[in-house]
Parts: C-alpha cells; sequence; structure tokens
C-alpha cells in the first residue's frame, strides 16, 4: 500500500485530527531548515506544497520556463521528497515549475527523477496535467461558454491561437481522484492553493468550508503569524476546526494575523470563489490557543451550481529592452514628466525617418508614479527618482536602437533652468540600456463553464523503481 491508501485507511480506521505540514509557500525559493525539521518530528499526515503562482506575471507561462533557479527547485524537492518517503506520507504539489504548464510541469518531474534515481527512492507518483486542448476552447468560444472578468475583452480563437501555453486552474477533484488511486506524490499542473491540502480532508470527510479555509491560510506557509515569514506551518484539523502553529518558535498564529490573512489576494474577505464553489467565512470565529497557537472555526462550504475553470495563457508581443538611470537633480525632476514626452517625440523622428513607428517607447518614474496610480496634490518633490524607459520592438536588434537613442537623447537633453550641459540622468552601471528577450501578456485571463471540470485535468500514474540504482 502507498502513502495515500495508508494515510486514508488509518485515519478511517481511528479518527483523530488529521496534521497537514504547509512546507512552502512557493517552492524552489528555500525552505528553512530548522523549522522544516520541526514539522517533520511533528509527524504530519501530509506534505503540501504551491509551487508558482500568476504573480510571477506572464513571462513564465508563455516561454514555459521556471521562474525559480534550477539549483534552488532541486534542493527544495529533494528536502519535502526525501521527508515524505521517511514518514511515508504523502507528498502534494500544485501548480508544478512556477505556472503549470506542460514544460513546467515535465521539468518538475525530470528534477523529480533524477532525485530518486540519484537517492534510491521508490515511489508511486500521480501527474495531473492543466494544459488545456486549443479544439475545446475554441468551441466553446463558439458556444459563448467562456466569460470574461477582472475587465479583460471577449476571448477570442485569434486569442487561443496566438497563446503559446494555455492552462486550467484545477480544483479539489483531481487531487482527490490521485490520493484514492494509492500513491504516494502527487505533481500537479496550475491548481488552485487550497487544492493542494483540502483534497485529503475531503477525501476523509471532514467538512469542506474548515478544510478550504485551513488550505488557503496554510498555503503561504507562516505569513499568516506575527512577524509573518515563509517557514513552515502545521494545521491540525478535525470535525470543529483547526488549530495553526508556524514550525519557527519566533513565530506567533494570533486571532488578528490569522483573521487577517483572509484579505490575502482577496477582494471580499467573507467570501471566496473556487472552482468547486464558494467558501463563506461570515460566521469564521479566531480563538487564541495559547500565546504561539490560534484555533479557527466557522467556515462554510455551498458547492457550485455551475462549474467554472479560471483559464490562464501569455502571449508573445515582441522584444524587451530598457534603459535604467536616475537623477538627484531638483530641476530635472521637476520637470521630467514633461520632458519625457518630449524625448519620446525626438527619439521617434531619428529611429522611424524612413520608416513607419514599429515599436513602443514607455516610462516609469519610480519616486513620483512608477509605483501609484494618482499622486496626491501638494506632495513634496522626492530629492531623487530612478527611471526605466521600456521599448517593445519586433526584434531584439530594433528594441535596442531604441532605448539606446533614447539614453543619448535623454542625458542631454535641453530645458528651462538646466545649469550643466555634461548630463541630465546617472546610470547605475554600463551598459544602462539592458536587453530583456521576448515581452509576454496575459491574453487569455477568462472563465470556462463546463459541466465536468474534473474531466479536463487527467490523472496519470508513474512507478518509480529505484531502490537498486547507484547512489
Amino acid at each position: 500500500m502507498s502513502a495515500s491508501g495508508r494515510v486514508i485507511a488509518e485515519l478511517r480506521r481511528s479518527p483523530r485530527p488529521i496534521r497537514l505540514l504547509g512546507a512552502s509557500g512557493q517552492l524552489g525559493y528555500g525552505i528553512p531548515a530548522p523549522s522544516f525539521r520541526a514539522g517533520i518530528e511533528r509527524k504530519p499526515d501530509l506534505i503540501g506544497c504551491d509551487m508558482g503562482s500568476i504573480d510571477i506575471g506572464p513571462t513564465y507561462l508563455g516561454k514555459g520556463e521556471m521562474a525559480t533557479s534550477p539549483q534552488a527547485t532541486r534542493r527544495d524537492l529533494r528536502r519535502v521528497l526525501q521527508a515524505a518517503r521517511s514518514l511515508d506520507v504523502p507528498l502534494v504539489i500544485g501548480t508544478a515549475g512556477s505556472a503549470g504548464a506542460a514544460p513546467h510541469l515535465d521539468a518538475t518531474l525530470a528534477t523529480l527523477r533524477e532525485i530518486a534515481q540519484a537517492d534510491r527512492l521508490s515511489f508511486r507518483m500521480a501527474v495531473i496535467r492543466a494544459d488545456i486542448p486549443r479544439p475545446l476552447l475554441a468551441s466553446a468560444v463558439q458556444a459563448g461558454n467562456i466569460v470574461s472578468f477582472d475587465g479583460m475583452p471577449a476571448l477570442t480563437e485569434a486569442d487561443i491561437a496566438d497563446a503559446a501555453h494555455i492552462v486550467g486552474q484545477m480544483g479539489m477533484g483531481p487531487f482527490r481522484k490521485a490520493l484514492e488511486a494509492d500513491v504516494d506524490v502527487i505533481v500537479a499542473g496550475r491548481a488552485c492553493d487550497t487544492a493542494i491540502f483540502a483534497s485529503l480532508p475531503a477525501v476523509l470527510g471532514l467538512p469542506v468550508g474548515l478544510a478550504m479555509h485551513m488550505a488557503k491560510i496554510i498555503e503561504c506557509g507562516s505569513l499568516c503569524c506575527v512577524p509573518g515569514g515563509r517557514d513552515p506551518i502545521l494545521a491540525e484539523l478535525d470535525h470543529d476546526g483547526f488549530v495553526l502553529e508556524s514550525m519557527n518558535p519566533e513565530r506567533r498564529a494570533t486571532p488578528t494575523s490569522v483573521a487577517a490573512h483572509s484579505l490575502y489576494e482577496q477582494a471580499d474577505p467573507f467570501t471566496m470563489q473556487e472552482p468547486d464553489g464558494t467558501l463563506d467565512l461570515t460566521h469564521a470565529r479566531y480563538e487564541s490557543v495559547d500565546d504561539r497557537r490560534a484555533r479557527v472555526s466557522g467556515a462554510v462550504w455551498r458547492d457550485t451550481t455551475q462549474p467554472t475553470i479560471k483559464l490562464e495563457g501569455a502571449c508573445r508581443i515582441g522584444e524587451r529592452a530598457v534603459l535604467l538611470c536616475g537623477s538627484a537633480d531638483p530641476r530635472f525632476i521637476a520637470q521630467c514628466k514633461a520632458l519625457l514626452p518630449k524625448v519620446a517625440e525626438l527619439v521617434q523622428s531619428l529611429v522611424c525617418e524612413d520608416q513607419p513607428v514599429d515599436y513602443t517607447l514607455t516610462f516609469r518614474v519610480y519616486g513620483i508614479d512608477g509605483v501609484r496610480m494618482v499622486v496626491p496634490e501638494n506632495e513634496p518633490p522626492p530629492q531623487e527618482i530612478f527611471i526605466i524607459g521600456e521599448c517593445i520592438a519586433s526584434t531584439p536588434e530594433r528594441a535596442a536602437e531604441v532605448v539606446r537613442s533614447c539614453k543619448q537623447f535623454l542625458l542631454h537633453y535641453g530645458y528651462p533652468g538646466r545649469l550643466s550641459t555634461a548630463g541630465n540622468i546617472a546610470f547605475p552601471f554600463t551598459p544602462p540600456e539592458v536587453s530583456l528577450g521576448p515581452a509576454y501578456r496575459f491574453n487569455v485571463y477568462h472563465l470556462l463553464r463546463v459541466e465536468d471540470a474534473d474531466s479536463l485535468f487527467p490523472v496519470e500514474i508513474e512507478t518509480m523503481s529505484n531502490a537498486s540504482a547507484p547512489g
């Protein structure tokens, strides 16, 4: 019997609170070793890890590359795999390889196979893919079964064709199927963070509302604590609630800090939408167990009558090059927002002398409005600013040409009150122009209405047999 079958059978035979270890808020950036060891010593029934997010932007999904370094990714995967096998408990990984598309999942699987061979580990592994077939999406567009949200325009068949990769965000169903297939390891493509941790409790018949609320919190590690951090966190879940405890003794889970985490990535602190339904926190209660642990209860789950899957896809929009520079000249700072469009116009007249405009050039001025959309009136001027000039063009050479010309003319552009003609801006290093490669944008960020969401995410079983492999 493999780990999931053993744990399920044991907890059904002798019911008790289930212990789940949230090992990492995002696998591949490092797991604090002392707190992870402390978590393993508590003998969890499952080790779960989120490995990705849409927060990293469209480039990694578009390029099919991981956001984390191969070395750190391998180190983290080895740590959680060895621990799960030593305890004989399931290891569950969601959104493999940062973005969860086929290249990300395949790279994660390749690393796990290498670790298994090197460490002589044998196990049954469930693989759940999240790529959505394009013909299915085209048919859904024609049938009106794809819904726009968050200000996105209606999805077109051209958008589907342009996207480098398109994934769907799976819910609990595929994870439950994998756990019931008697496996040791589950590696999934793009997935809801909550599904990683809520699926085993759901299989065991614990209240889904409590399981989902717990999962929403522990997928971020100890971020819900004071002070917040990325250390592993342990949850003990029963039929009435769950207790949270950071595995770092310097971090405290308090009623206030845990309740505040309900706002994390949510516009509404009381309801959270998932593919399988809605989590209602209206009557959630947060209480102290002691000075380091909090107990949570009261969450309610409501199944959906219309399953939906969030779709994510990224298309290439060109090649990106940037100019990096700054200024501490108060006269330049006072006029820079008016000067930058004039510099852009001058650059365009030079690089497009005999051809149409074939690029975009935009500026971000950090210290003024590089982060903020609205600047308060009568705000004191900054002492210094940092400017990013970004060009998107069809080729790397064209993008580089534009930002290099921009550098030169921004450096020496004349303006009223200028005291020195030697240069308006300073550079952090040379060259200050940097080519960043292909640029992508999210062109698919929509909801797919389906009858059977789980059918989109097939579960495949792979057996790793490396007991006699060379060390």
